[in-house]
């Protein structure tokens, strides 16, 4: 406990001294010697007024077209919000909802300070060095021409850097925002607020600029190729909640010594189901979006595969759930169309609506079974967030080398493109993945030796909401000082 609240008193003491420390950094005028006065100052003469920006109408479109679908992104963490606290329980609502609230914020600061730049900066082709907080010249255009050699006709290099920042910027959090469902109930906050900038200073950074920020795995003889984040953002998600989940362990009681799965039901199955329509809507920002550019074609197509991979993904895991389950369980449903949605955001921009077809309905039968797998082998995932994110993050990273329909130049190897292009996304899957797995790793076993990770068991049975911050999210239906199990 002395530990976690000296390591809480740091945190807090860098996030006040480090606006401060910027701000003074500028070097102060020495005073005038005493008895002499300081001469006159010269009378100010005009600055020239600077010249107006060279917009023209493509760049405007492009900007506004960008800026638009990064806040349909960002309305994306009320979705996850809702659905992770809806499928869990009641006690741990606050803690989850407040988790949801402060990953956003943590990745903002630390994205903003370092990530960007070791993502997108000009440096190595395995992290960049250039670029923190924004400063010194744009350092995008290098990283432009590797998108505009994967996205044909589509670049950003005209799009302001700032409008580029808070695009990528979504993308990050909604990695970091992953992690959090599949160790709901039982981690300690600060402990996972730690994590959280963990991802967005290195996890992140570094294995995004290995594929879009013009690394090694972009600069592959044929480049491993990620249209709008199914390694990038899910699967990287996914292998980081994945170690947590399994350092954490399961929840008490979610197994028995038998092997026997114990259901622990969410409390609020209407709340998850909003939350599944806002990720949804949100989807329409995140994969048309990376277009980077107002691409009329491109964003007509990209939509429509989004729409029919999630569609597809939501039917099949309803009829599979109801084949293993005995039942066409809303859960699985609402999993279904997520896990529909991550398989086709690496392949939306080279698929045609048949190939989306086929991405969403495997997406939604993995999802399901994913689940049960990952309950027989005993990692607790309270919200499906690996059977969603890593398991449909791999498929759809897979279906680029298989489905890409010669758009763009891009083919696949049912469209007479051969084993190239599979070859590099089995290549970019398996060293993402590893990365990410030593990484995570390491960072949990730090945070652990010093702060801990999770909660005593007598706080987990009462709840995380009363433990952890003091207040319930339905304090008038549930008495705060009752033990639940």
């Amino acid at each position: 406990m002395e530990k976690m609240k000296r390591m809480v008193s740091i945190i807090s003491l860098i996030f006040i001294l480090l606006p401060a420390t910027l701000a003074f950094a500028e070097e102060p005028k020495a005073p005038a010697p005493a008895g002499q006065e300081a001469p006159a100052a010269a009378a100010p003469v005009p600055a020239p007024a600077p010249a107006a920006p060279a917009w023209d109408a493509k760049i405007a479109a492009d900007t506004v077209w960008v800026l638009i679908t990064a806040f349909l992104v960002f309305f994306m963490n009320l979705g996850f919000a809702m659905v992770e606290s809806g499928l869990c329980r009641s006690k741990n609502a606050v803690n989850i909802l407040s988790k949801n609230v402060v990953v956003f914020c943590v990745t903002v600061i630390f994205f903003w300070f370092v990530g960007f730049g070791i993502m997108f900066g000009n440096g190595s082709p395995y992290f960049g060095t250039t670029g923190w907080m924004l400063g010194g010249a744009d350092n995008s255009p290098a990283t432009g021409d590797a998108y505009k050699g994967i996205f044909a006709s589509l670049n950003w290099t005209g799009v302001p850097l700032f409008a580029k920042f808070i695009f990528q910027l979504v993308f990050a959090g909604t990695a970091a925002t992953i992690v959090s469902g599949a160790v709901a109930e039982r981690i300690k906050y600060f402990s996972f607020f730690v994590f959280s900038a963990v991802m967005a200073v290195i996890i992140y950074p570094i294995a995004g600029h290995w594929i879009w920020g013009g690394g090694w795995l972009a600069t592959l003889k044929t480049p491993f190729l990620d249209f709008a984040g199914s390694t990038v953002v899910h699967s990287i998600g996914g292998w980081a909640a994945l170690t947590g989940a399994i350092l954490l362990g399961p929840r008490i009681g979610k197994y028995t010594a038998d092997g026997k799965v114990n259901a622990i039901p969410g409390h609020n199955m209407g709340m998850a189901t909003l939350g599944m329509f806002v990720l949804w809507f949100g989807w329409f920002g995140f994969n048309p979006g990376s277009t980077m550019a107002a691409d009329p074609d491109a964003i007509a197509r990209v939509a429509i595969n989004t729409c029919i991979a999630g569609a597809v993904g939501g039917v099949a895991a309803t009829f599979v759930a109801y084949m293993s389950l005995g039942k066409p369980d809303l859960s699985m449903a609402l999993n279904g169309i997520l896990a529909g949605l991550v398989a086709i955001t690496a392949s939306c921009n080279w698929v045609t609506p048949g190939a989306s077809f086929i991405i969403g309905l495997v997406g939604g039968v993995l999802v399901v079974y994913a689940v049960l797998f990952f309950d027989k082998i005993k990692i607790d995932d309270p919200v499906g967030a690996l059977s969603v994110h890593l398991v449909n993050g791999i498929w759809g990273t897979l279906a680029v080398g298989l489905f890409a329909a010669d758009i763009g130049g891009v083919k696949g190897l049912f469209y007479g493109g051969g084993a190239a292009q599979l070859t590099s996304q089995i290549i970019g899957i398996v060293s993402v993945g590893v990365f990410v797995i030593v990484v995570s790793l390491i960072s949990w076993l730090v945070i652990k030796s010093i702060m801990g990770l999770r909660v005593e068991k007598d706080e987990e049975r009462e709840g995380l909401d009363i433990g952890e911050h003091g207040m319930e999210a339905y304090p008038d239906f549930v008495g705060a000082s009752s033990k639940r199990s």
